[in-house]
């Protein structure tokens, strides 16, 4: 499997994030405008956590809370696992597999540079499996 630093090419995103003192509804608002599932928390340049759709259900909606209320630090996951552009995507999916997550930030040093998706891995899987399966097809008939 290739490294991040690969899916990155081929996908390029800029970082998506909100503050941790944000209202859970400004952070929904940003996740519905760049139709992602899922913002990196930063305290400045800092990465201090991760808010997710399913944070917001689980901690929000499911408990009667207000998102205009609440902020994005009281429901944000904060002990994040993130990879570097050098992890191959076979590390990533394994990593979000084990700790039943599905959105890993890309960190280059301190510096959060993107965030991956289990789509993004998804995808990336069926298009090596598109491309051998046409090398196969290819071989056999020749």
């Amino acid at each position: 499997m290739k490294p991040v630093s690969e899916l990155l090419k081929a996908r390029p995103r800029s970082v998506k994030s909100v503050g941790p003192d944000e209202t859970v509804f400004n952070a929904l608002q940003l996740l519905a405008e760049h139709e992602v599932g899922a913002l990196v928390v930063l305290q400045g340049d800092k990465l201090v956590g991760v808010v997710s759709e399913r944070d917001y259900t689980r901690k929000i909606a499911l408990q009667g809370k207000s998102s205009k209320e609440t902020k994005v630090s009281e429901i944000m996951t904060r002990e994040v696992l993130a990879v570097t552009p050098s992890t191959t995507t076979n590390e990533c999916m394994a990593l979000m597999s084990q700790k039943k997550i599905r959105h890993l930030p890309v960190m280059q040093g301190s510096t959060v540079v993107s965030m991956i998706s289990i789509r993004d891995i998804m995808d990336d899987i069926i298009a090596d499996q598109e491309e051998t399966i046409a090398h196969l097809q290819n071989y056999i008939q020749s």
